[in-house]
């Protein structure tokens, strides 16, 4: 088997200095759990891979997580992030910095775009995650970090158990996440951004069925003091020892559009049990793809993705 070819590490491009131009059997962008593990995998694989990070992994928001296998006192996204990173600083991976602005495909593969430079590979995994979709209200940040503010019950409703809890909504979408925490807790109140009249009377019954109370008013106000959250809706005033948000996501797909992928109405990509979109070459893998939006699933189709990557580059093409 020939050496593996060392690429060099590529940061963002210095104004007035020339693009960066990079090439690699895998582009790999997305520098969360997902993107660093096939980066991982592939890189012991032995195949040259360019990993672009733009830095902006929402697992760095995560104050502390306690169902990544592994940790018994549980592990801080960033300190998470960072372990990932220092595992891939053995292995030849180059990193570029930056932002993928755009990609093509091309009768070789793949080129990507970043301000600083381009990226050409035989084969593109997108590792591009999501964003939530937050609160208009101040010193969320700091809510986040103190757990008063949180998003995935399936993350963390364990640390909510028989607390004070809120799922703040504009729809329906937010009963279901009331009835999830209603498993952990009997203090469960769903407030909704149009108020109760806004919701039709089945939901309401089968809130009603579980024991959640459905705030009457709407939402007019939502604001963090002390650790806890205190929602305003109409005249009354409610707190929370925690606050779900459950205003939805906004699903990093664009890369997967302009390339002319399959993606869902509810805008993941549509991958198949490998990963592998519609587009020939073409892979997704974390919360960008379908499935369950966790860590441990990102990082475990991840591997999926990238072994079948190099299973396809070994059949030539």
């Amino acid at each position: 088997m020939p050496e593996f070819p060392a690429l060099p590490t590529a940061r963002s491009t210095p104004h007035g200095e020339a693009p960066t131009a990079l090439a690699a059997d895998v582009a790999i962008v997305g520098g969360g759990p997902a993107g660093m593990t096939a980066a991982l995998y592939l890189a012991r694989f032995r195949r040259s891979v360019v990993l672009v990070d733009a830095q902006q992994s929402r697992l760095a928001a995560v104050p502390l997580s306690h169902n990544y296998p592994g940790f018994p006192q549980g592990i801080a996204g960033a300190d998470l992030l960072g372990a990932l990173r220092a595992q891939l600083t053995p292995y030849p991976v180059a990193w570029l910095h930056d932002t993928a602005q755009a990609a093509q495909r091309t009768d070789e593969g793949f080129v990507v775009r970043c301000a600083s430079g381009t990226v050409r590979s035989r084969r593109l995994l997108l590792a591009t995650g999501v964003r939530d979709i937050a609160p208009r209200a101040p010193h969320m940040r700091d809510a986040l970090a103190r757990g008063a503010l949180r998003y995935c019950p399936v993350c963390d409703g364990y640390e909510v158990r028989d607390r004070t809890v809120g799922v703040y909504a504009d729809g329906a979408a937010g009963v279901g996440e009331a009835l999830f925490l209603r498993h952990f807790t009997p203090h469960v109140t769903l407030f909704l951004d149009g108020g109760s009249a806004t919701l039709g009377p089945e939901d309401a019954g089968r809130l009603q069925q579980a024991g959640v109370r459905l705030a009457a008013g709407a939402v007019d106000a939502i604001d963090y003091r002390d650790g806890r959250i205190t929602v305003t809706h109409g005249p009354a005033r409610s707190t929370c020892d925690s606050l779900y948000c459950a205003l939805g996501l906004q699903v990093h797909h664009g890369l997967a559009l302009q390339l002319g992928a399959a993606c869902g109405e509810d805008g993941y990509v549509r991958v198949d049990g490998h990963g592998a979109t519609t587009v020939q070459g073409l892979y997704a893998a974390g919360d960008v793809a379908e499935g369950l939006n966790q860590v441990a699933v990102a990082a475990g189709n991840a591997a999926i993705a990238a072994t079948a990557i190099h299973r396809s580059l070994l059949r030539g093409g």
